[in-house]
């Protein structure tokens, strides 16, 4: 299954709408450097910043920006990458779904706001259901779909086929499906979901 189109500003507007009810704040940015400007300038200076795996942060920069050191924040992932342990490797990426930001993207979202997330291992799920107090999805327009079954088929139809053969190229022996999230709404008033939709097609 292809999903690459990008919707109209119509479908992109009505997305944003469905969004915004199920209290998640929507914005939309023309293309990837204006994503990674917006998201310096969302997260505060002093913060303690964590990353899921995704192709898009690759995709506008921000991954390598936080790998040079050429920002404000604590990197949580900086940490977990050097240590060799891993028992205490695991602990550490447990800890970090309590960082103040924790960034990612989604593989698909529905026309009724509602966000799909595929995971083999599920390490940033538990920071985008519930435990970091500030998560920004980045993702392109064209990972809007009309419904969650059209979701599902695009993550297994079309995302999975592509991750695995980039794991693979990585020299792992491939993908799987771990766990899933099915975002329907943000509940608590002490935390900020946002999502970041570009008009550019990034990630898988």
């Amino acid at each position: 299954m292809q999903s690459n189109s990008l919707p109209s500003e119509e479908n992109v507007n009505r997305v944003m709408a469905a969004l915004k009810e199920r209290h998640i704040e929507p914005e939309l940015v023309a293309g990837r450097q204006a994503a990674l400007e917006r998201l310096v300038q969302l997260i505060p200076a002093g913060a303690s910043v964590m990353t899921g795996s995704s192709i898009t942060l690759e995709e506008i920069g921000f991954v390598d920006m936080l790998i040079s050191g050429d920002h404000p924040w604590e990197n949580l992932k900086a940490g977990i990458i050097a240590e060799k342990d891993p028992v205490r490797e695991v602990e550490l990426r447990r800890r970090s779904t309590l960082a103040d930001y924790f960034l990612g993207s989604a593989h698909a979202i529905t026309e009724n706001g509602i966000v799909l997330i595929a995971s083999a291992s599920g390490s940033q799920l538990p920071a985008y259901a519930y435990c970091s107090a500030n998560v920004i999805w980045v993702a392109g327009a064209h990972k809007i779909v009309p419904d969650l079954d059209t979701a599902f088929r695009r993550v297994r139809e079309y995302v999975f086929p592509l991750e695995d053969e980039h794991m693979k190229s990585m020299g792992a022996e491939g993908s799987n499906f771990g766990k899933w999230l099915i975002f329907e709404r943000e509940t608590s008033s002490l935390r900020r979901v946002r999502m970041i939709l570009v008009n550019e097609k990034l990630g898988f």
